[in-house]
């Protein structure tokens, strides 16, 4: 289903447990959002690594809460109670299985409500993190060619439809769920002992401005793994120590529509 391209952490003959004999505070396992072999090879690290607690970039605090009270024992009842489909992700039947080799842990939502996203938009997202903006590099400006890059993946990820003078917004928007997710992962960490688990998509997973760089500014001494996943040999950009390879997802042009 899923292959090994790339590994420094790896024993080569351990290929089905991509993280086997891994010792990291933080692993941040990356995913095209509707490649279910994606989502089944982080379900198989998820039961390898038995993390304490598990952050979902798919989530909001309030939505994983919901899970405080103990968990629903079918997928569709677990959907449900997450009010999942509202949200707009892929299918649940593909995440299902990462909740159910996560188990034990505690389900960690990250990901940052839709009204304070709006907020963020019109006050800054400096502003909307709060105190630890600073800490986070949220008040810095990025280096020229990182945000180059930047606004070009954006462009890319819009089909280009996106007016310019918005671009910049969204790279900001980027770096907050980028600092919101590590804040998550790290508070977890001091609360359960780790290790933490992250699900994300692979552009918050890179290791280069990801998630894994804000752990590392504000947190050093954590260790962090990261896992990225392509498609078909198109390897995802930004640094892995593990990148994993399944084949394309089906799914419809997305770009389709504005032309």
């Amino acid at each position: 289903m899923w292959r090994i391209l790339l590994c420094l952490f790896l024993p080569s003959a351990a290929w089905a447990s991509p993280f086997s004999g891994v010792d990291a505070d933080v692993f941040v396992l990356g995913e095209v959002h509707d490649n279910a072999a994606h989502h089944a090879a982080q379900a198989e690290a998820i039961a390898d690594i038995a993390p304490t607690a598990v952050v979902f970039e798919m989530l909001t605090p309030a939505q994983a809460g919901r899970l405080d009270g103990g968990r629903p024992d079918t997928a569709d009842a677990l959907a449900a109670l997450l009010e999942w489909e509202e949200a707009g992700w892929p299918d649940f039947d593909m995440y299902y299985p990462i909740f159910t080799a996560a188990n034990e842990a505690r389900i960690v939502g990250a990901a940052v409500p839709r009204d304070e996203t709006r907020n963020a938009i019109k006050i800054g997202v400096a502003r909307a993190f709060g105190q630890q903006a600073e800490a986070y590099g949220l008040t810095a400006e990025l280096p020229t060619e990182e945000l180059a890059d930047r606004l070009n993946l954006q462009m890319d990820a819009h089909c280009g439809a996106l007016p310019v003078e918005l671009l910049p917004g969204m790279v900001d928007l980027q770096r907050l769920r980028d600092a919101t997710l590590a804040r998550a992962a790290l508070t977890a960490l001091d609360e359960t002992g780790g290790p933490v688990a992250v699900i994300t998509g692979n552009g918050h997973a890179r290791a280069d401005w990801g998630v894994p760089s804000y752990i590392a500014r504000v947190r050093p001494e954590v260790t962090v793994a990261t896992l990225g996943q392509g498609e078909g040999g198109d390897t995802p950009d930004g640094g892995f120590d593990v990148v994993l390879d399944a084949a394309p997802a089906e799914r419809e042009d997305p770009c389709a529509a504005f032309r």
